[in-house]
């Protein structure tokens, strides 16, 4: 039976009309502890807080919630918490792509298989940014200006989503960039606007305030199509008028940032689809949908064995990156 499938009952044996009761599905029986790989206030935060109050409001878990903040080592510190818990089913992890990606660039104490996906509810895009005054109009023309000589662009940490971006840039392109390491998107996003670096890789909202007052402009979004929000966002364009980097020249069709879902590796089937039950659940509300919208974020729901699948090919594509750019270290 594959992972995380229902239980469909094949038939029915009953003898002298005594029929056997169902066995009772699994749930939760005391509070559950939501682990956040983030600090407050993060994407990260705000993405497990907002599926805590929604469970709450329509009543889909018995029991309570809370939220635990643990992003000491760039999120390492909850996904070692998530392996220390054991079989302990109470313990439900939120993260990115961080937690197969973190053991590849740093000493972590946990491994990738030391958890178990249960569910990919959303994809952050990504999307090129330049400030408004740049002499490149479209992507092609900064592709060309950073053959030249190298641009210095901006991002959120070393070695992590928007420097991993930057290399597969220059590997698709032969561009060469300066990477200049932030505290978070939104610093970088600052650091822009102020026309202090060429460019960054920010998702929607990190630079959604300064797009706005026309401080930048977006290029391209690395992503297989483009945005479908189309309300405009300035008084001519919105997210659905930019074009994919793919079209616009750059090789690297998509690169998206997951919002993720895990419990440790000993969770049963059983309980890892009740999560996943709730979880479908709770996309389905307005909340959700106004979430969706208002980060400008894709809805993309994976789980089961298609989600650890997709870990594995990402995680092997990691490797190959990093192994090139001189990054990788053994746990």
């Amino acid at each position: 039976m594959p992972a995380l499938a229902p239980k469909i009952a094949l038939g029915l044996l009953a003898t002298a009309a005594v029929v056997a009761p169902a066995a009772a599905e699994w749930k939760p029986v005391k509070p559950v502890e939501f682990v956040v790989a983030s600090g407050a206030g993060g994407g990260t935060d705000q993405f497990a807080r907002l599926i805590q109050s929604i469970i709450q409001k329509h009543e889909l878990m018995p029991v309570n919630m809370i939220v635990t903040n643990k992003g000491g080592g760039a999120g390492t510190e909850a996904f070692v918490y998530g392996k220390l818990a054991g079989a302990d089913p109470h313990k439900v992890i939120f993260g990115t792509n961080n937690e197969w990606l973190l053991p590849l660039v740093t000493k972590s104490g946990y491994q990738p298989d030391d958890l178990r996906p249960v569910a990919a509810m959303a994809v952050d895009e990504f999307l090129l940014w330049t400030h408004k005054d740049a002499p490149y109009k479209d992507s092609a023309a900064f592709v060309a200006a950073a053959k030249e000589k190298p641009l210095q662009v901006g991002g959120s940490q070393s070695k992590d989503t928007d420097q991993i971006l930057s290399k597969k840039i220059e590997y698709a392109t032969d561009a060469k960039f300066t990477y200049i390491p932030f505290k978070s998107g939104g610093e970088a996003a600052t650091q822009l606007a102020g026309a202090h670096i060429e460019a960054n890789f920010n998702n929607p909202q990190e630079n959604v305030g300064q797009w706005k007052g026309g401080q930048v402009r977006p290029l391209c979004v690395f992503s297989p199509q483009r945005m479908s929000y189309d309300q405009k966002v300035t008084a001519d364009m919105s997210w659905a008028d930019i074009p994919t980097c793919k079209e616009a020249g750059i090789a690297v069709e998509q690169y998206q940032m997951p919002r993720t879902v895990w419990l440790n590796a000993k969770a049963t089937d059983e309980q890892a689809a009740y999560y996943a039950g709730v979880m479908a659940k709770v996309r389905e509300t307005p909340e959700w949908k106004e979430w969706l919208a208002r980060t400008s974020q894709t809805d993309r729901f994976v789980t089961g064995q298609a989600f650890a699948d997709q870990v594995k090919k990402e995680q092997a594509e990691a490797r190959t990156l990093f192994e090139k750019a001189g990054w990788l270290v053994t746990n």
